[in-house]
């Protein structure tokens, strides 16, 4: 499917920001990417194809923004505080400039907006729906990673703690955890095979989790024939987009 190639201009991260665009209408998705940090990542890796019947038929557009998570979670080199800084600054990057630019561009102010992503773009796709559940009425996320400290080599802040699905949710409470209730739905999904390490035990605990608390989730389990890896991440995106969108 042909897409559009744009730049933002970013003034949180100082610079422009590569984004694909997919789709001429429906509900908009935003997409994280994985470590990689490549816009054109589900292009290349055939979930664009996958979704293809859902974009033809106007149910969802996606906006595939690349990420600077090689100077945040995947940099083992630089400084705790350099590194959440620079993850600060990408959050501001999606809020400030990526959901107005997209609600223009649907021509929709208070468009819902759901957050995807694999792999480390699934963490992205959680924390946006938990913590702007106004905005991110809905996370579909595929082998994602949840506890964030996994990325910092063990280290801790209250940077990290923010961002730390499985470290801050437990302790939402009172307003903030009735407007999680209220606003967001979040499906996790991964499976048991090759490489899921760590995302199987962090999805079924964060899935386990969400129920504690009350909010809104679907966690599909696959089984020890899947793989992390985008064959399955195309079988699953289609599974359940059809299932939320169709």
């Amino acid at each position: 499917m042909e897409g559009r190639h744009l730049q933002l201009e970013s003034p949180a991260l100082g610079r422009k920001v590569h984004l694909w665009c997919f789709g001429h209408f429906g509900l908009p998705v935003i997409v994280f990417p994985s470590a990689a940090g490549f816009a054109h990542e589900w292009q290349r890796q055939g979930m664009v194809t996958a979704l293809g019947e859902l974009l033809a038929a106007g149910k969802i557009k996606l906006y595939c923004p690349e990420s600077n998570v090689s100077e945040s979670w995947t940099d083992k080199h630089a400084s705790l505080e350099h590194r959440m800084a620079k993850y600060r600054q990408y959050e501001r990057f999606v809020m400030e400039t990526l959901v107005p630019f997209i609600r223009d561009d649907c021509r929709w102010p208070d468009a819902p907006i759901t957050a995807t992503g694999c792999s480390l773009g699934g963490m992205y796709a959680a924390l946006f729906a938990l913590k702007y559940p106004e905005t991110f009425r809905r996370a579909i996320a595929m082998s994602g990673r949840y506890l964030a400290t996994a990325f910092t080599q063990g280290q801790n802040s209250g940077d990290v703690y923010f961002n730390n699905p499985l470290a801050f949710v437990p302790n939402l409470d009172g307003a903030d955890l009735e407007k999680v209730r209220k606003y967001t739905n979040l499906t996790l999904i991964c499976g048991r095979g090759a490489y899921e390490e760590g995302c199987i035990e962090e999805t079924i605990a964060m899935g386990r989790l969400l129920d504690r608390k009350g909010i809104a989730n679907t966690t599909d389990i696959w089984g020890l024939d899947s793989r992390h890896d985008w064959p399955w991440w195309q079988r699953q995106a289609a599974l359940h987009f059809r299932r939320i969108f169709a």
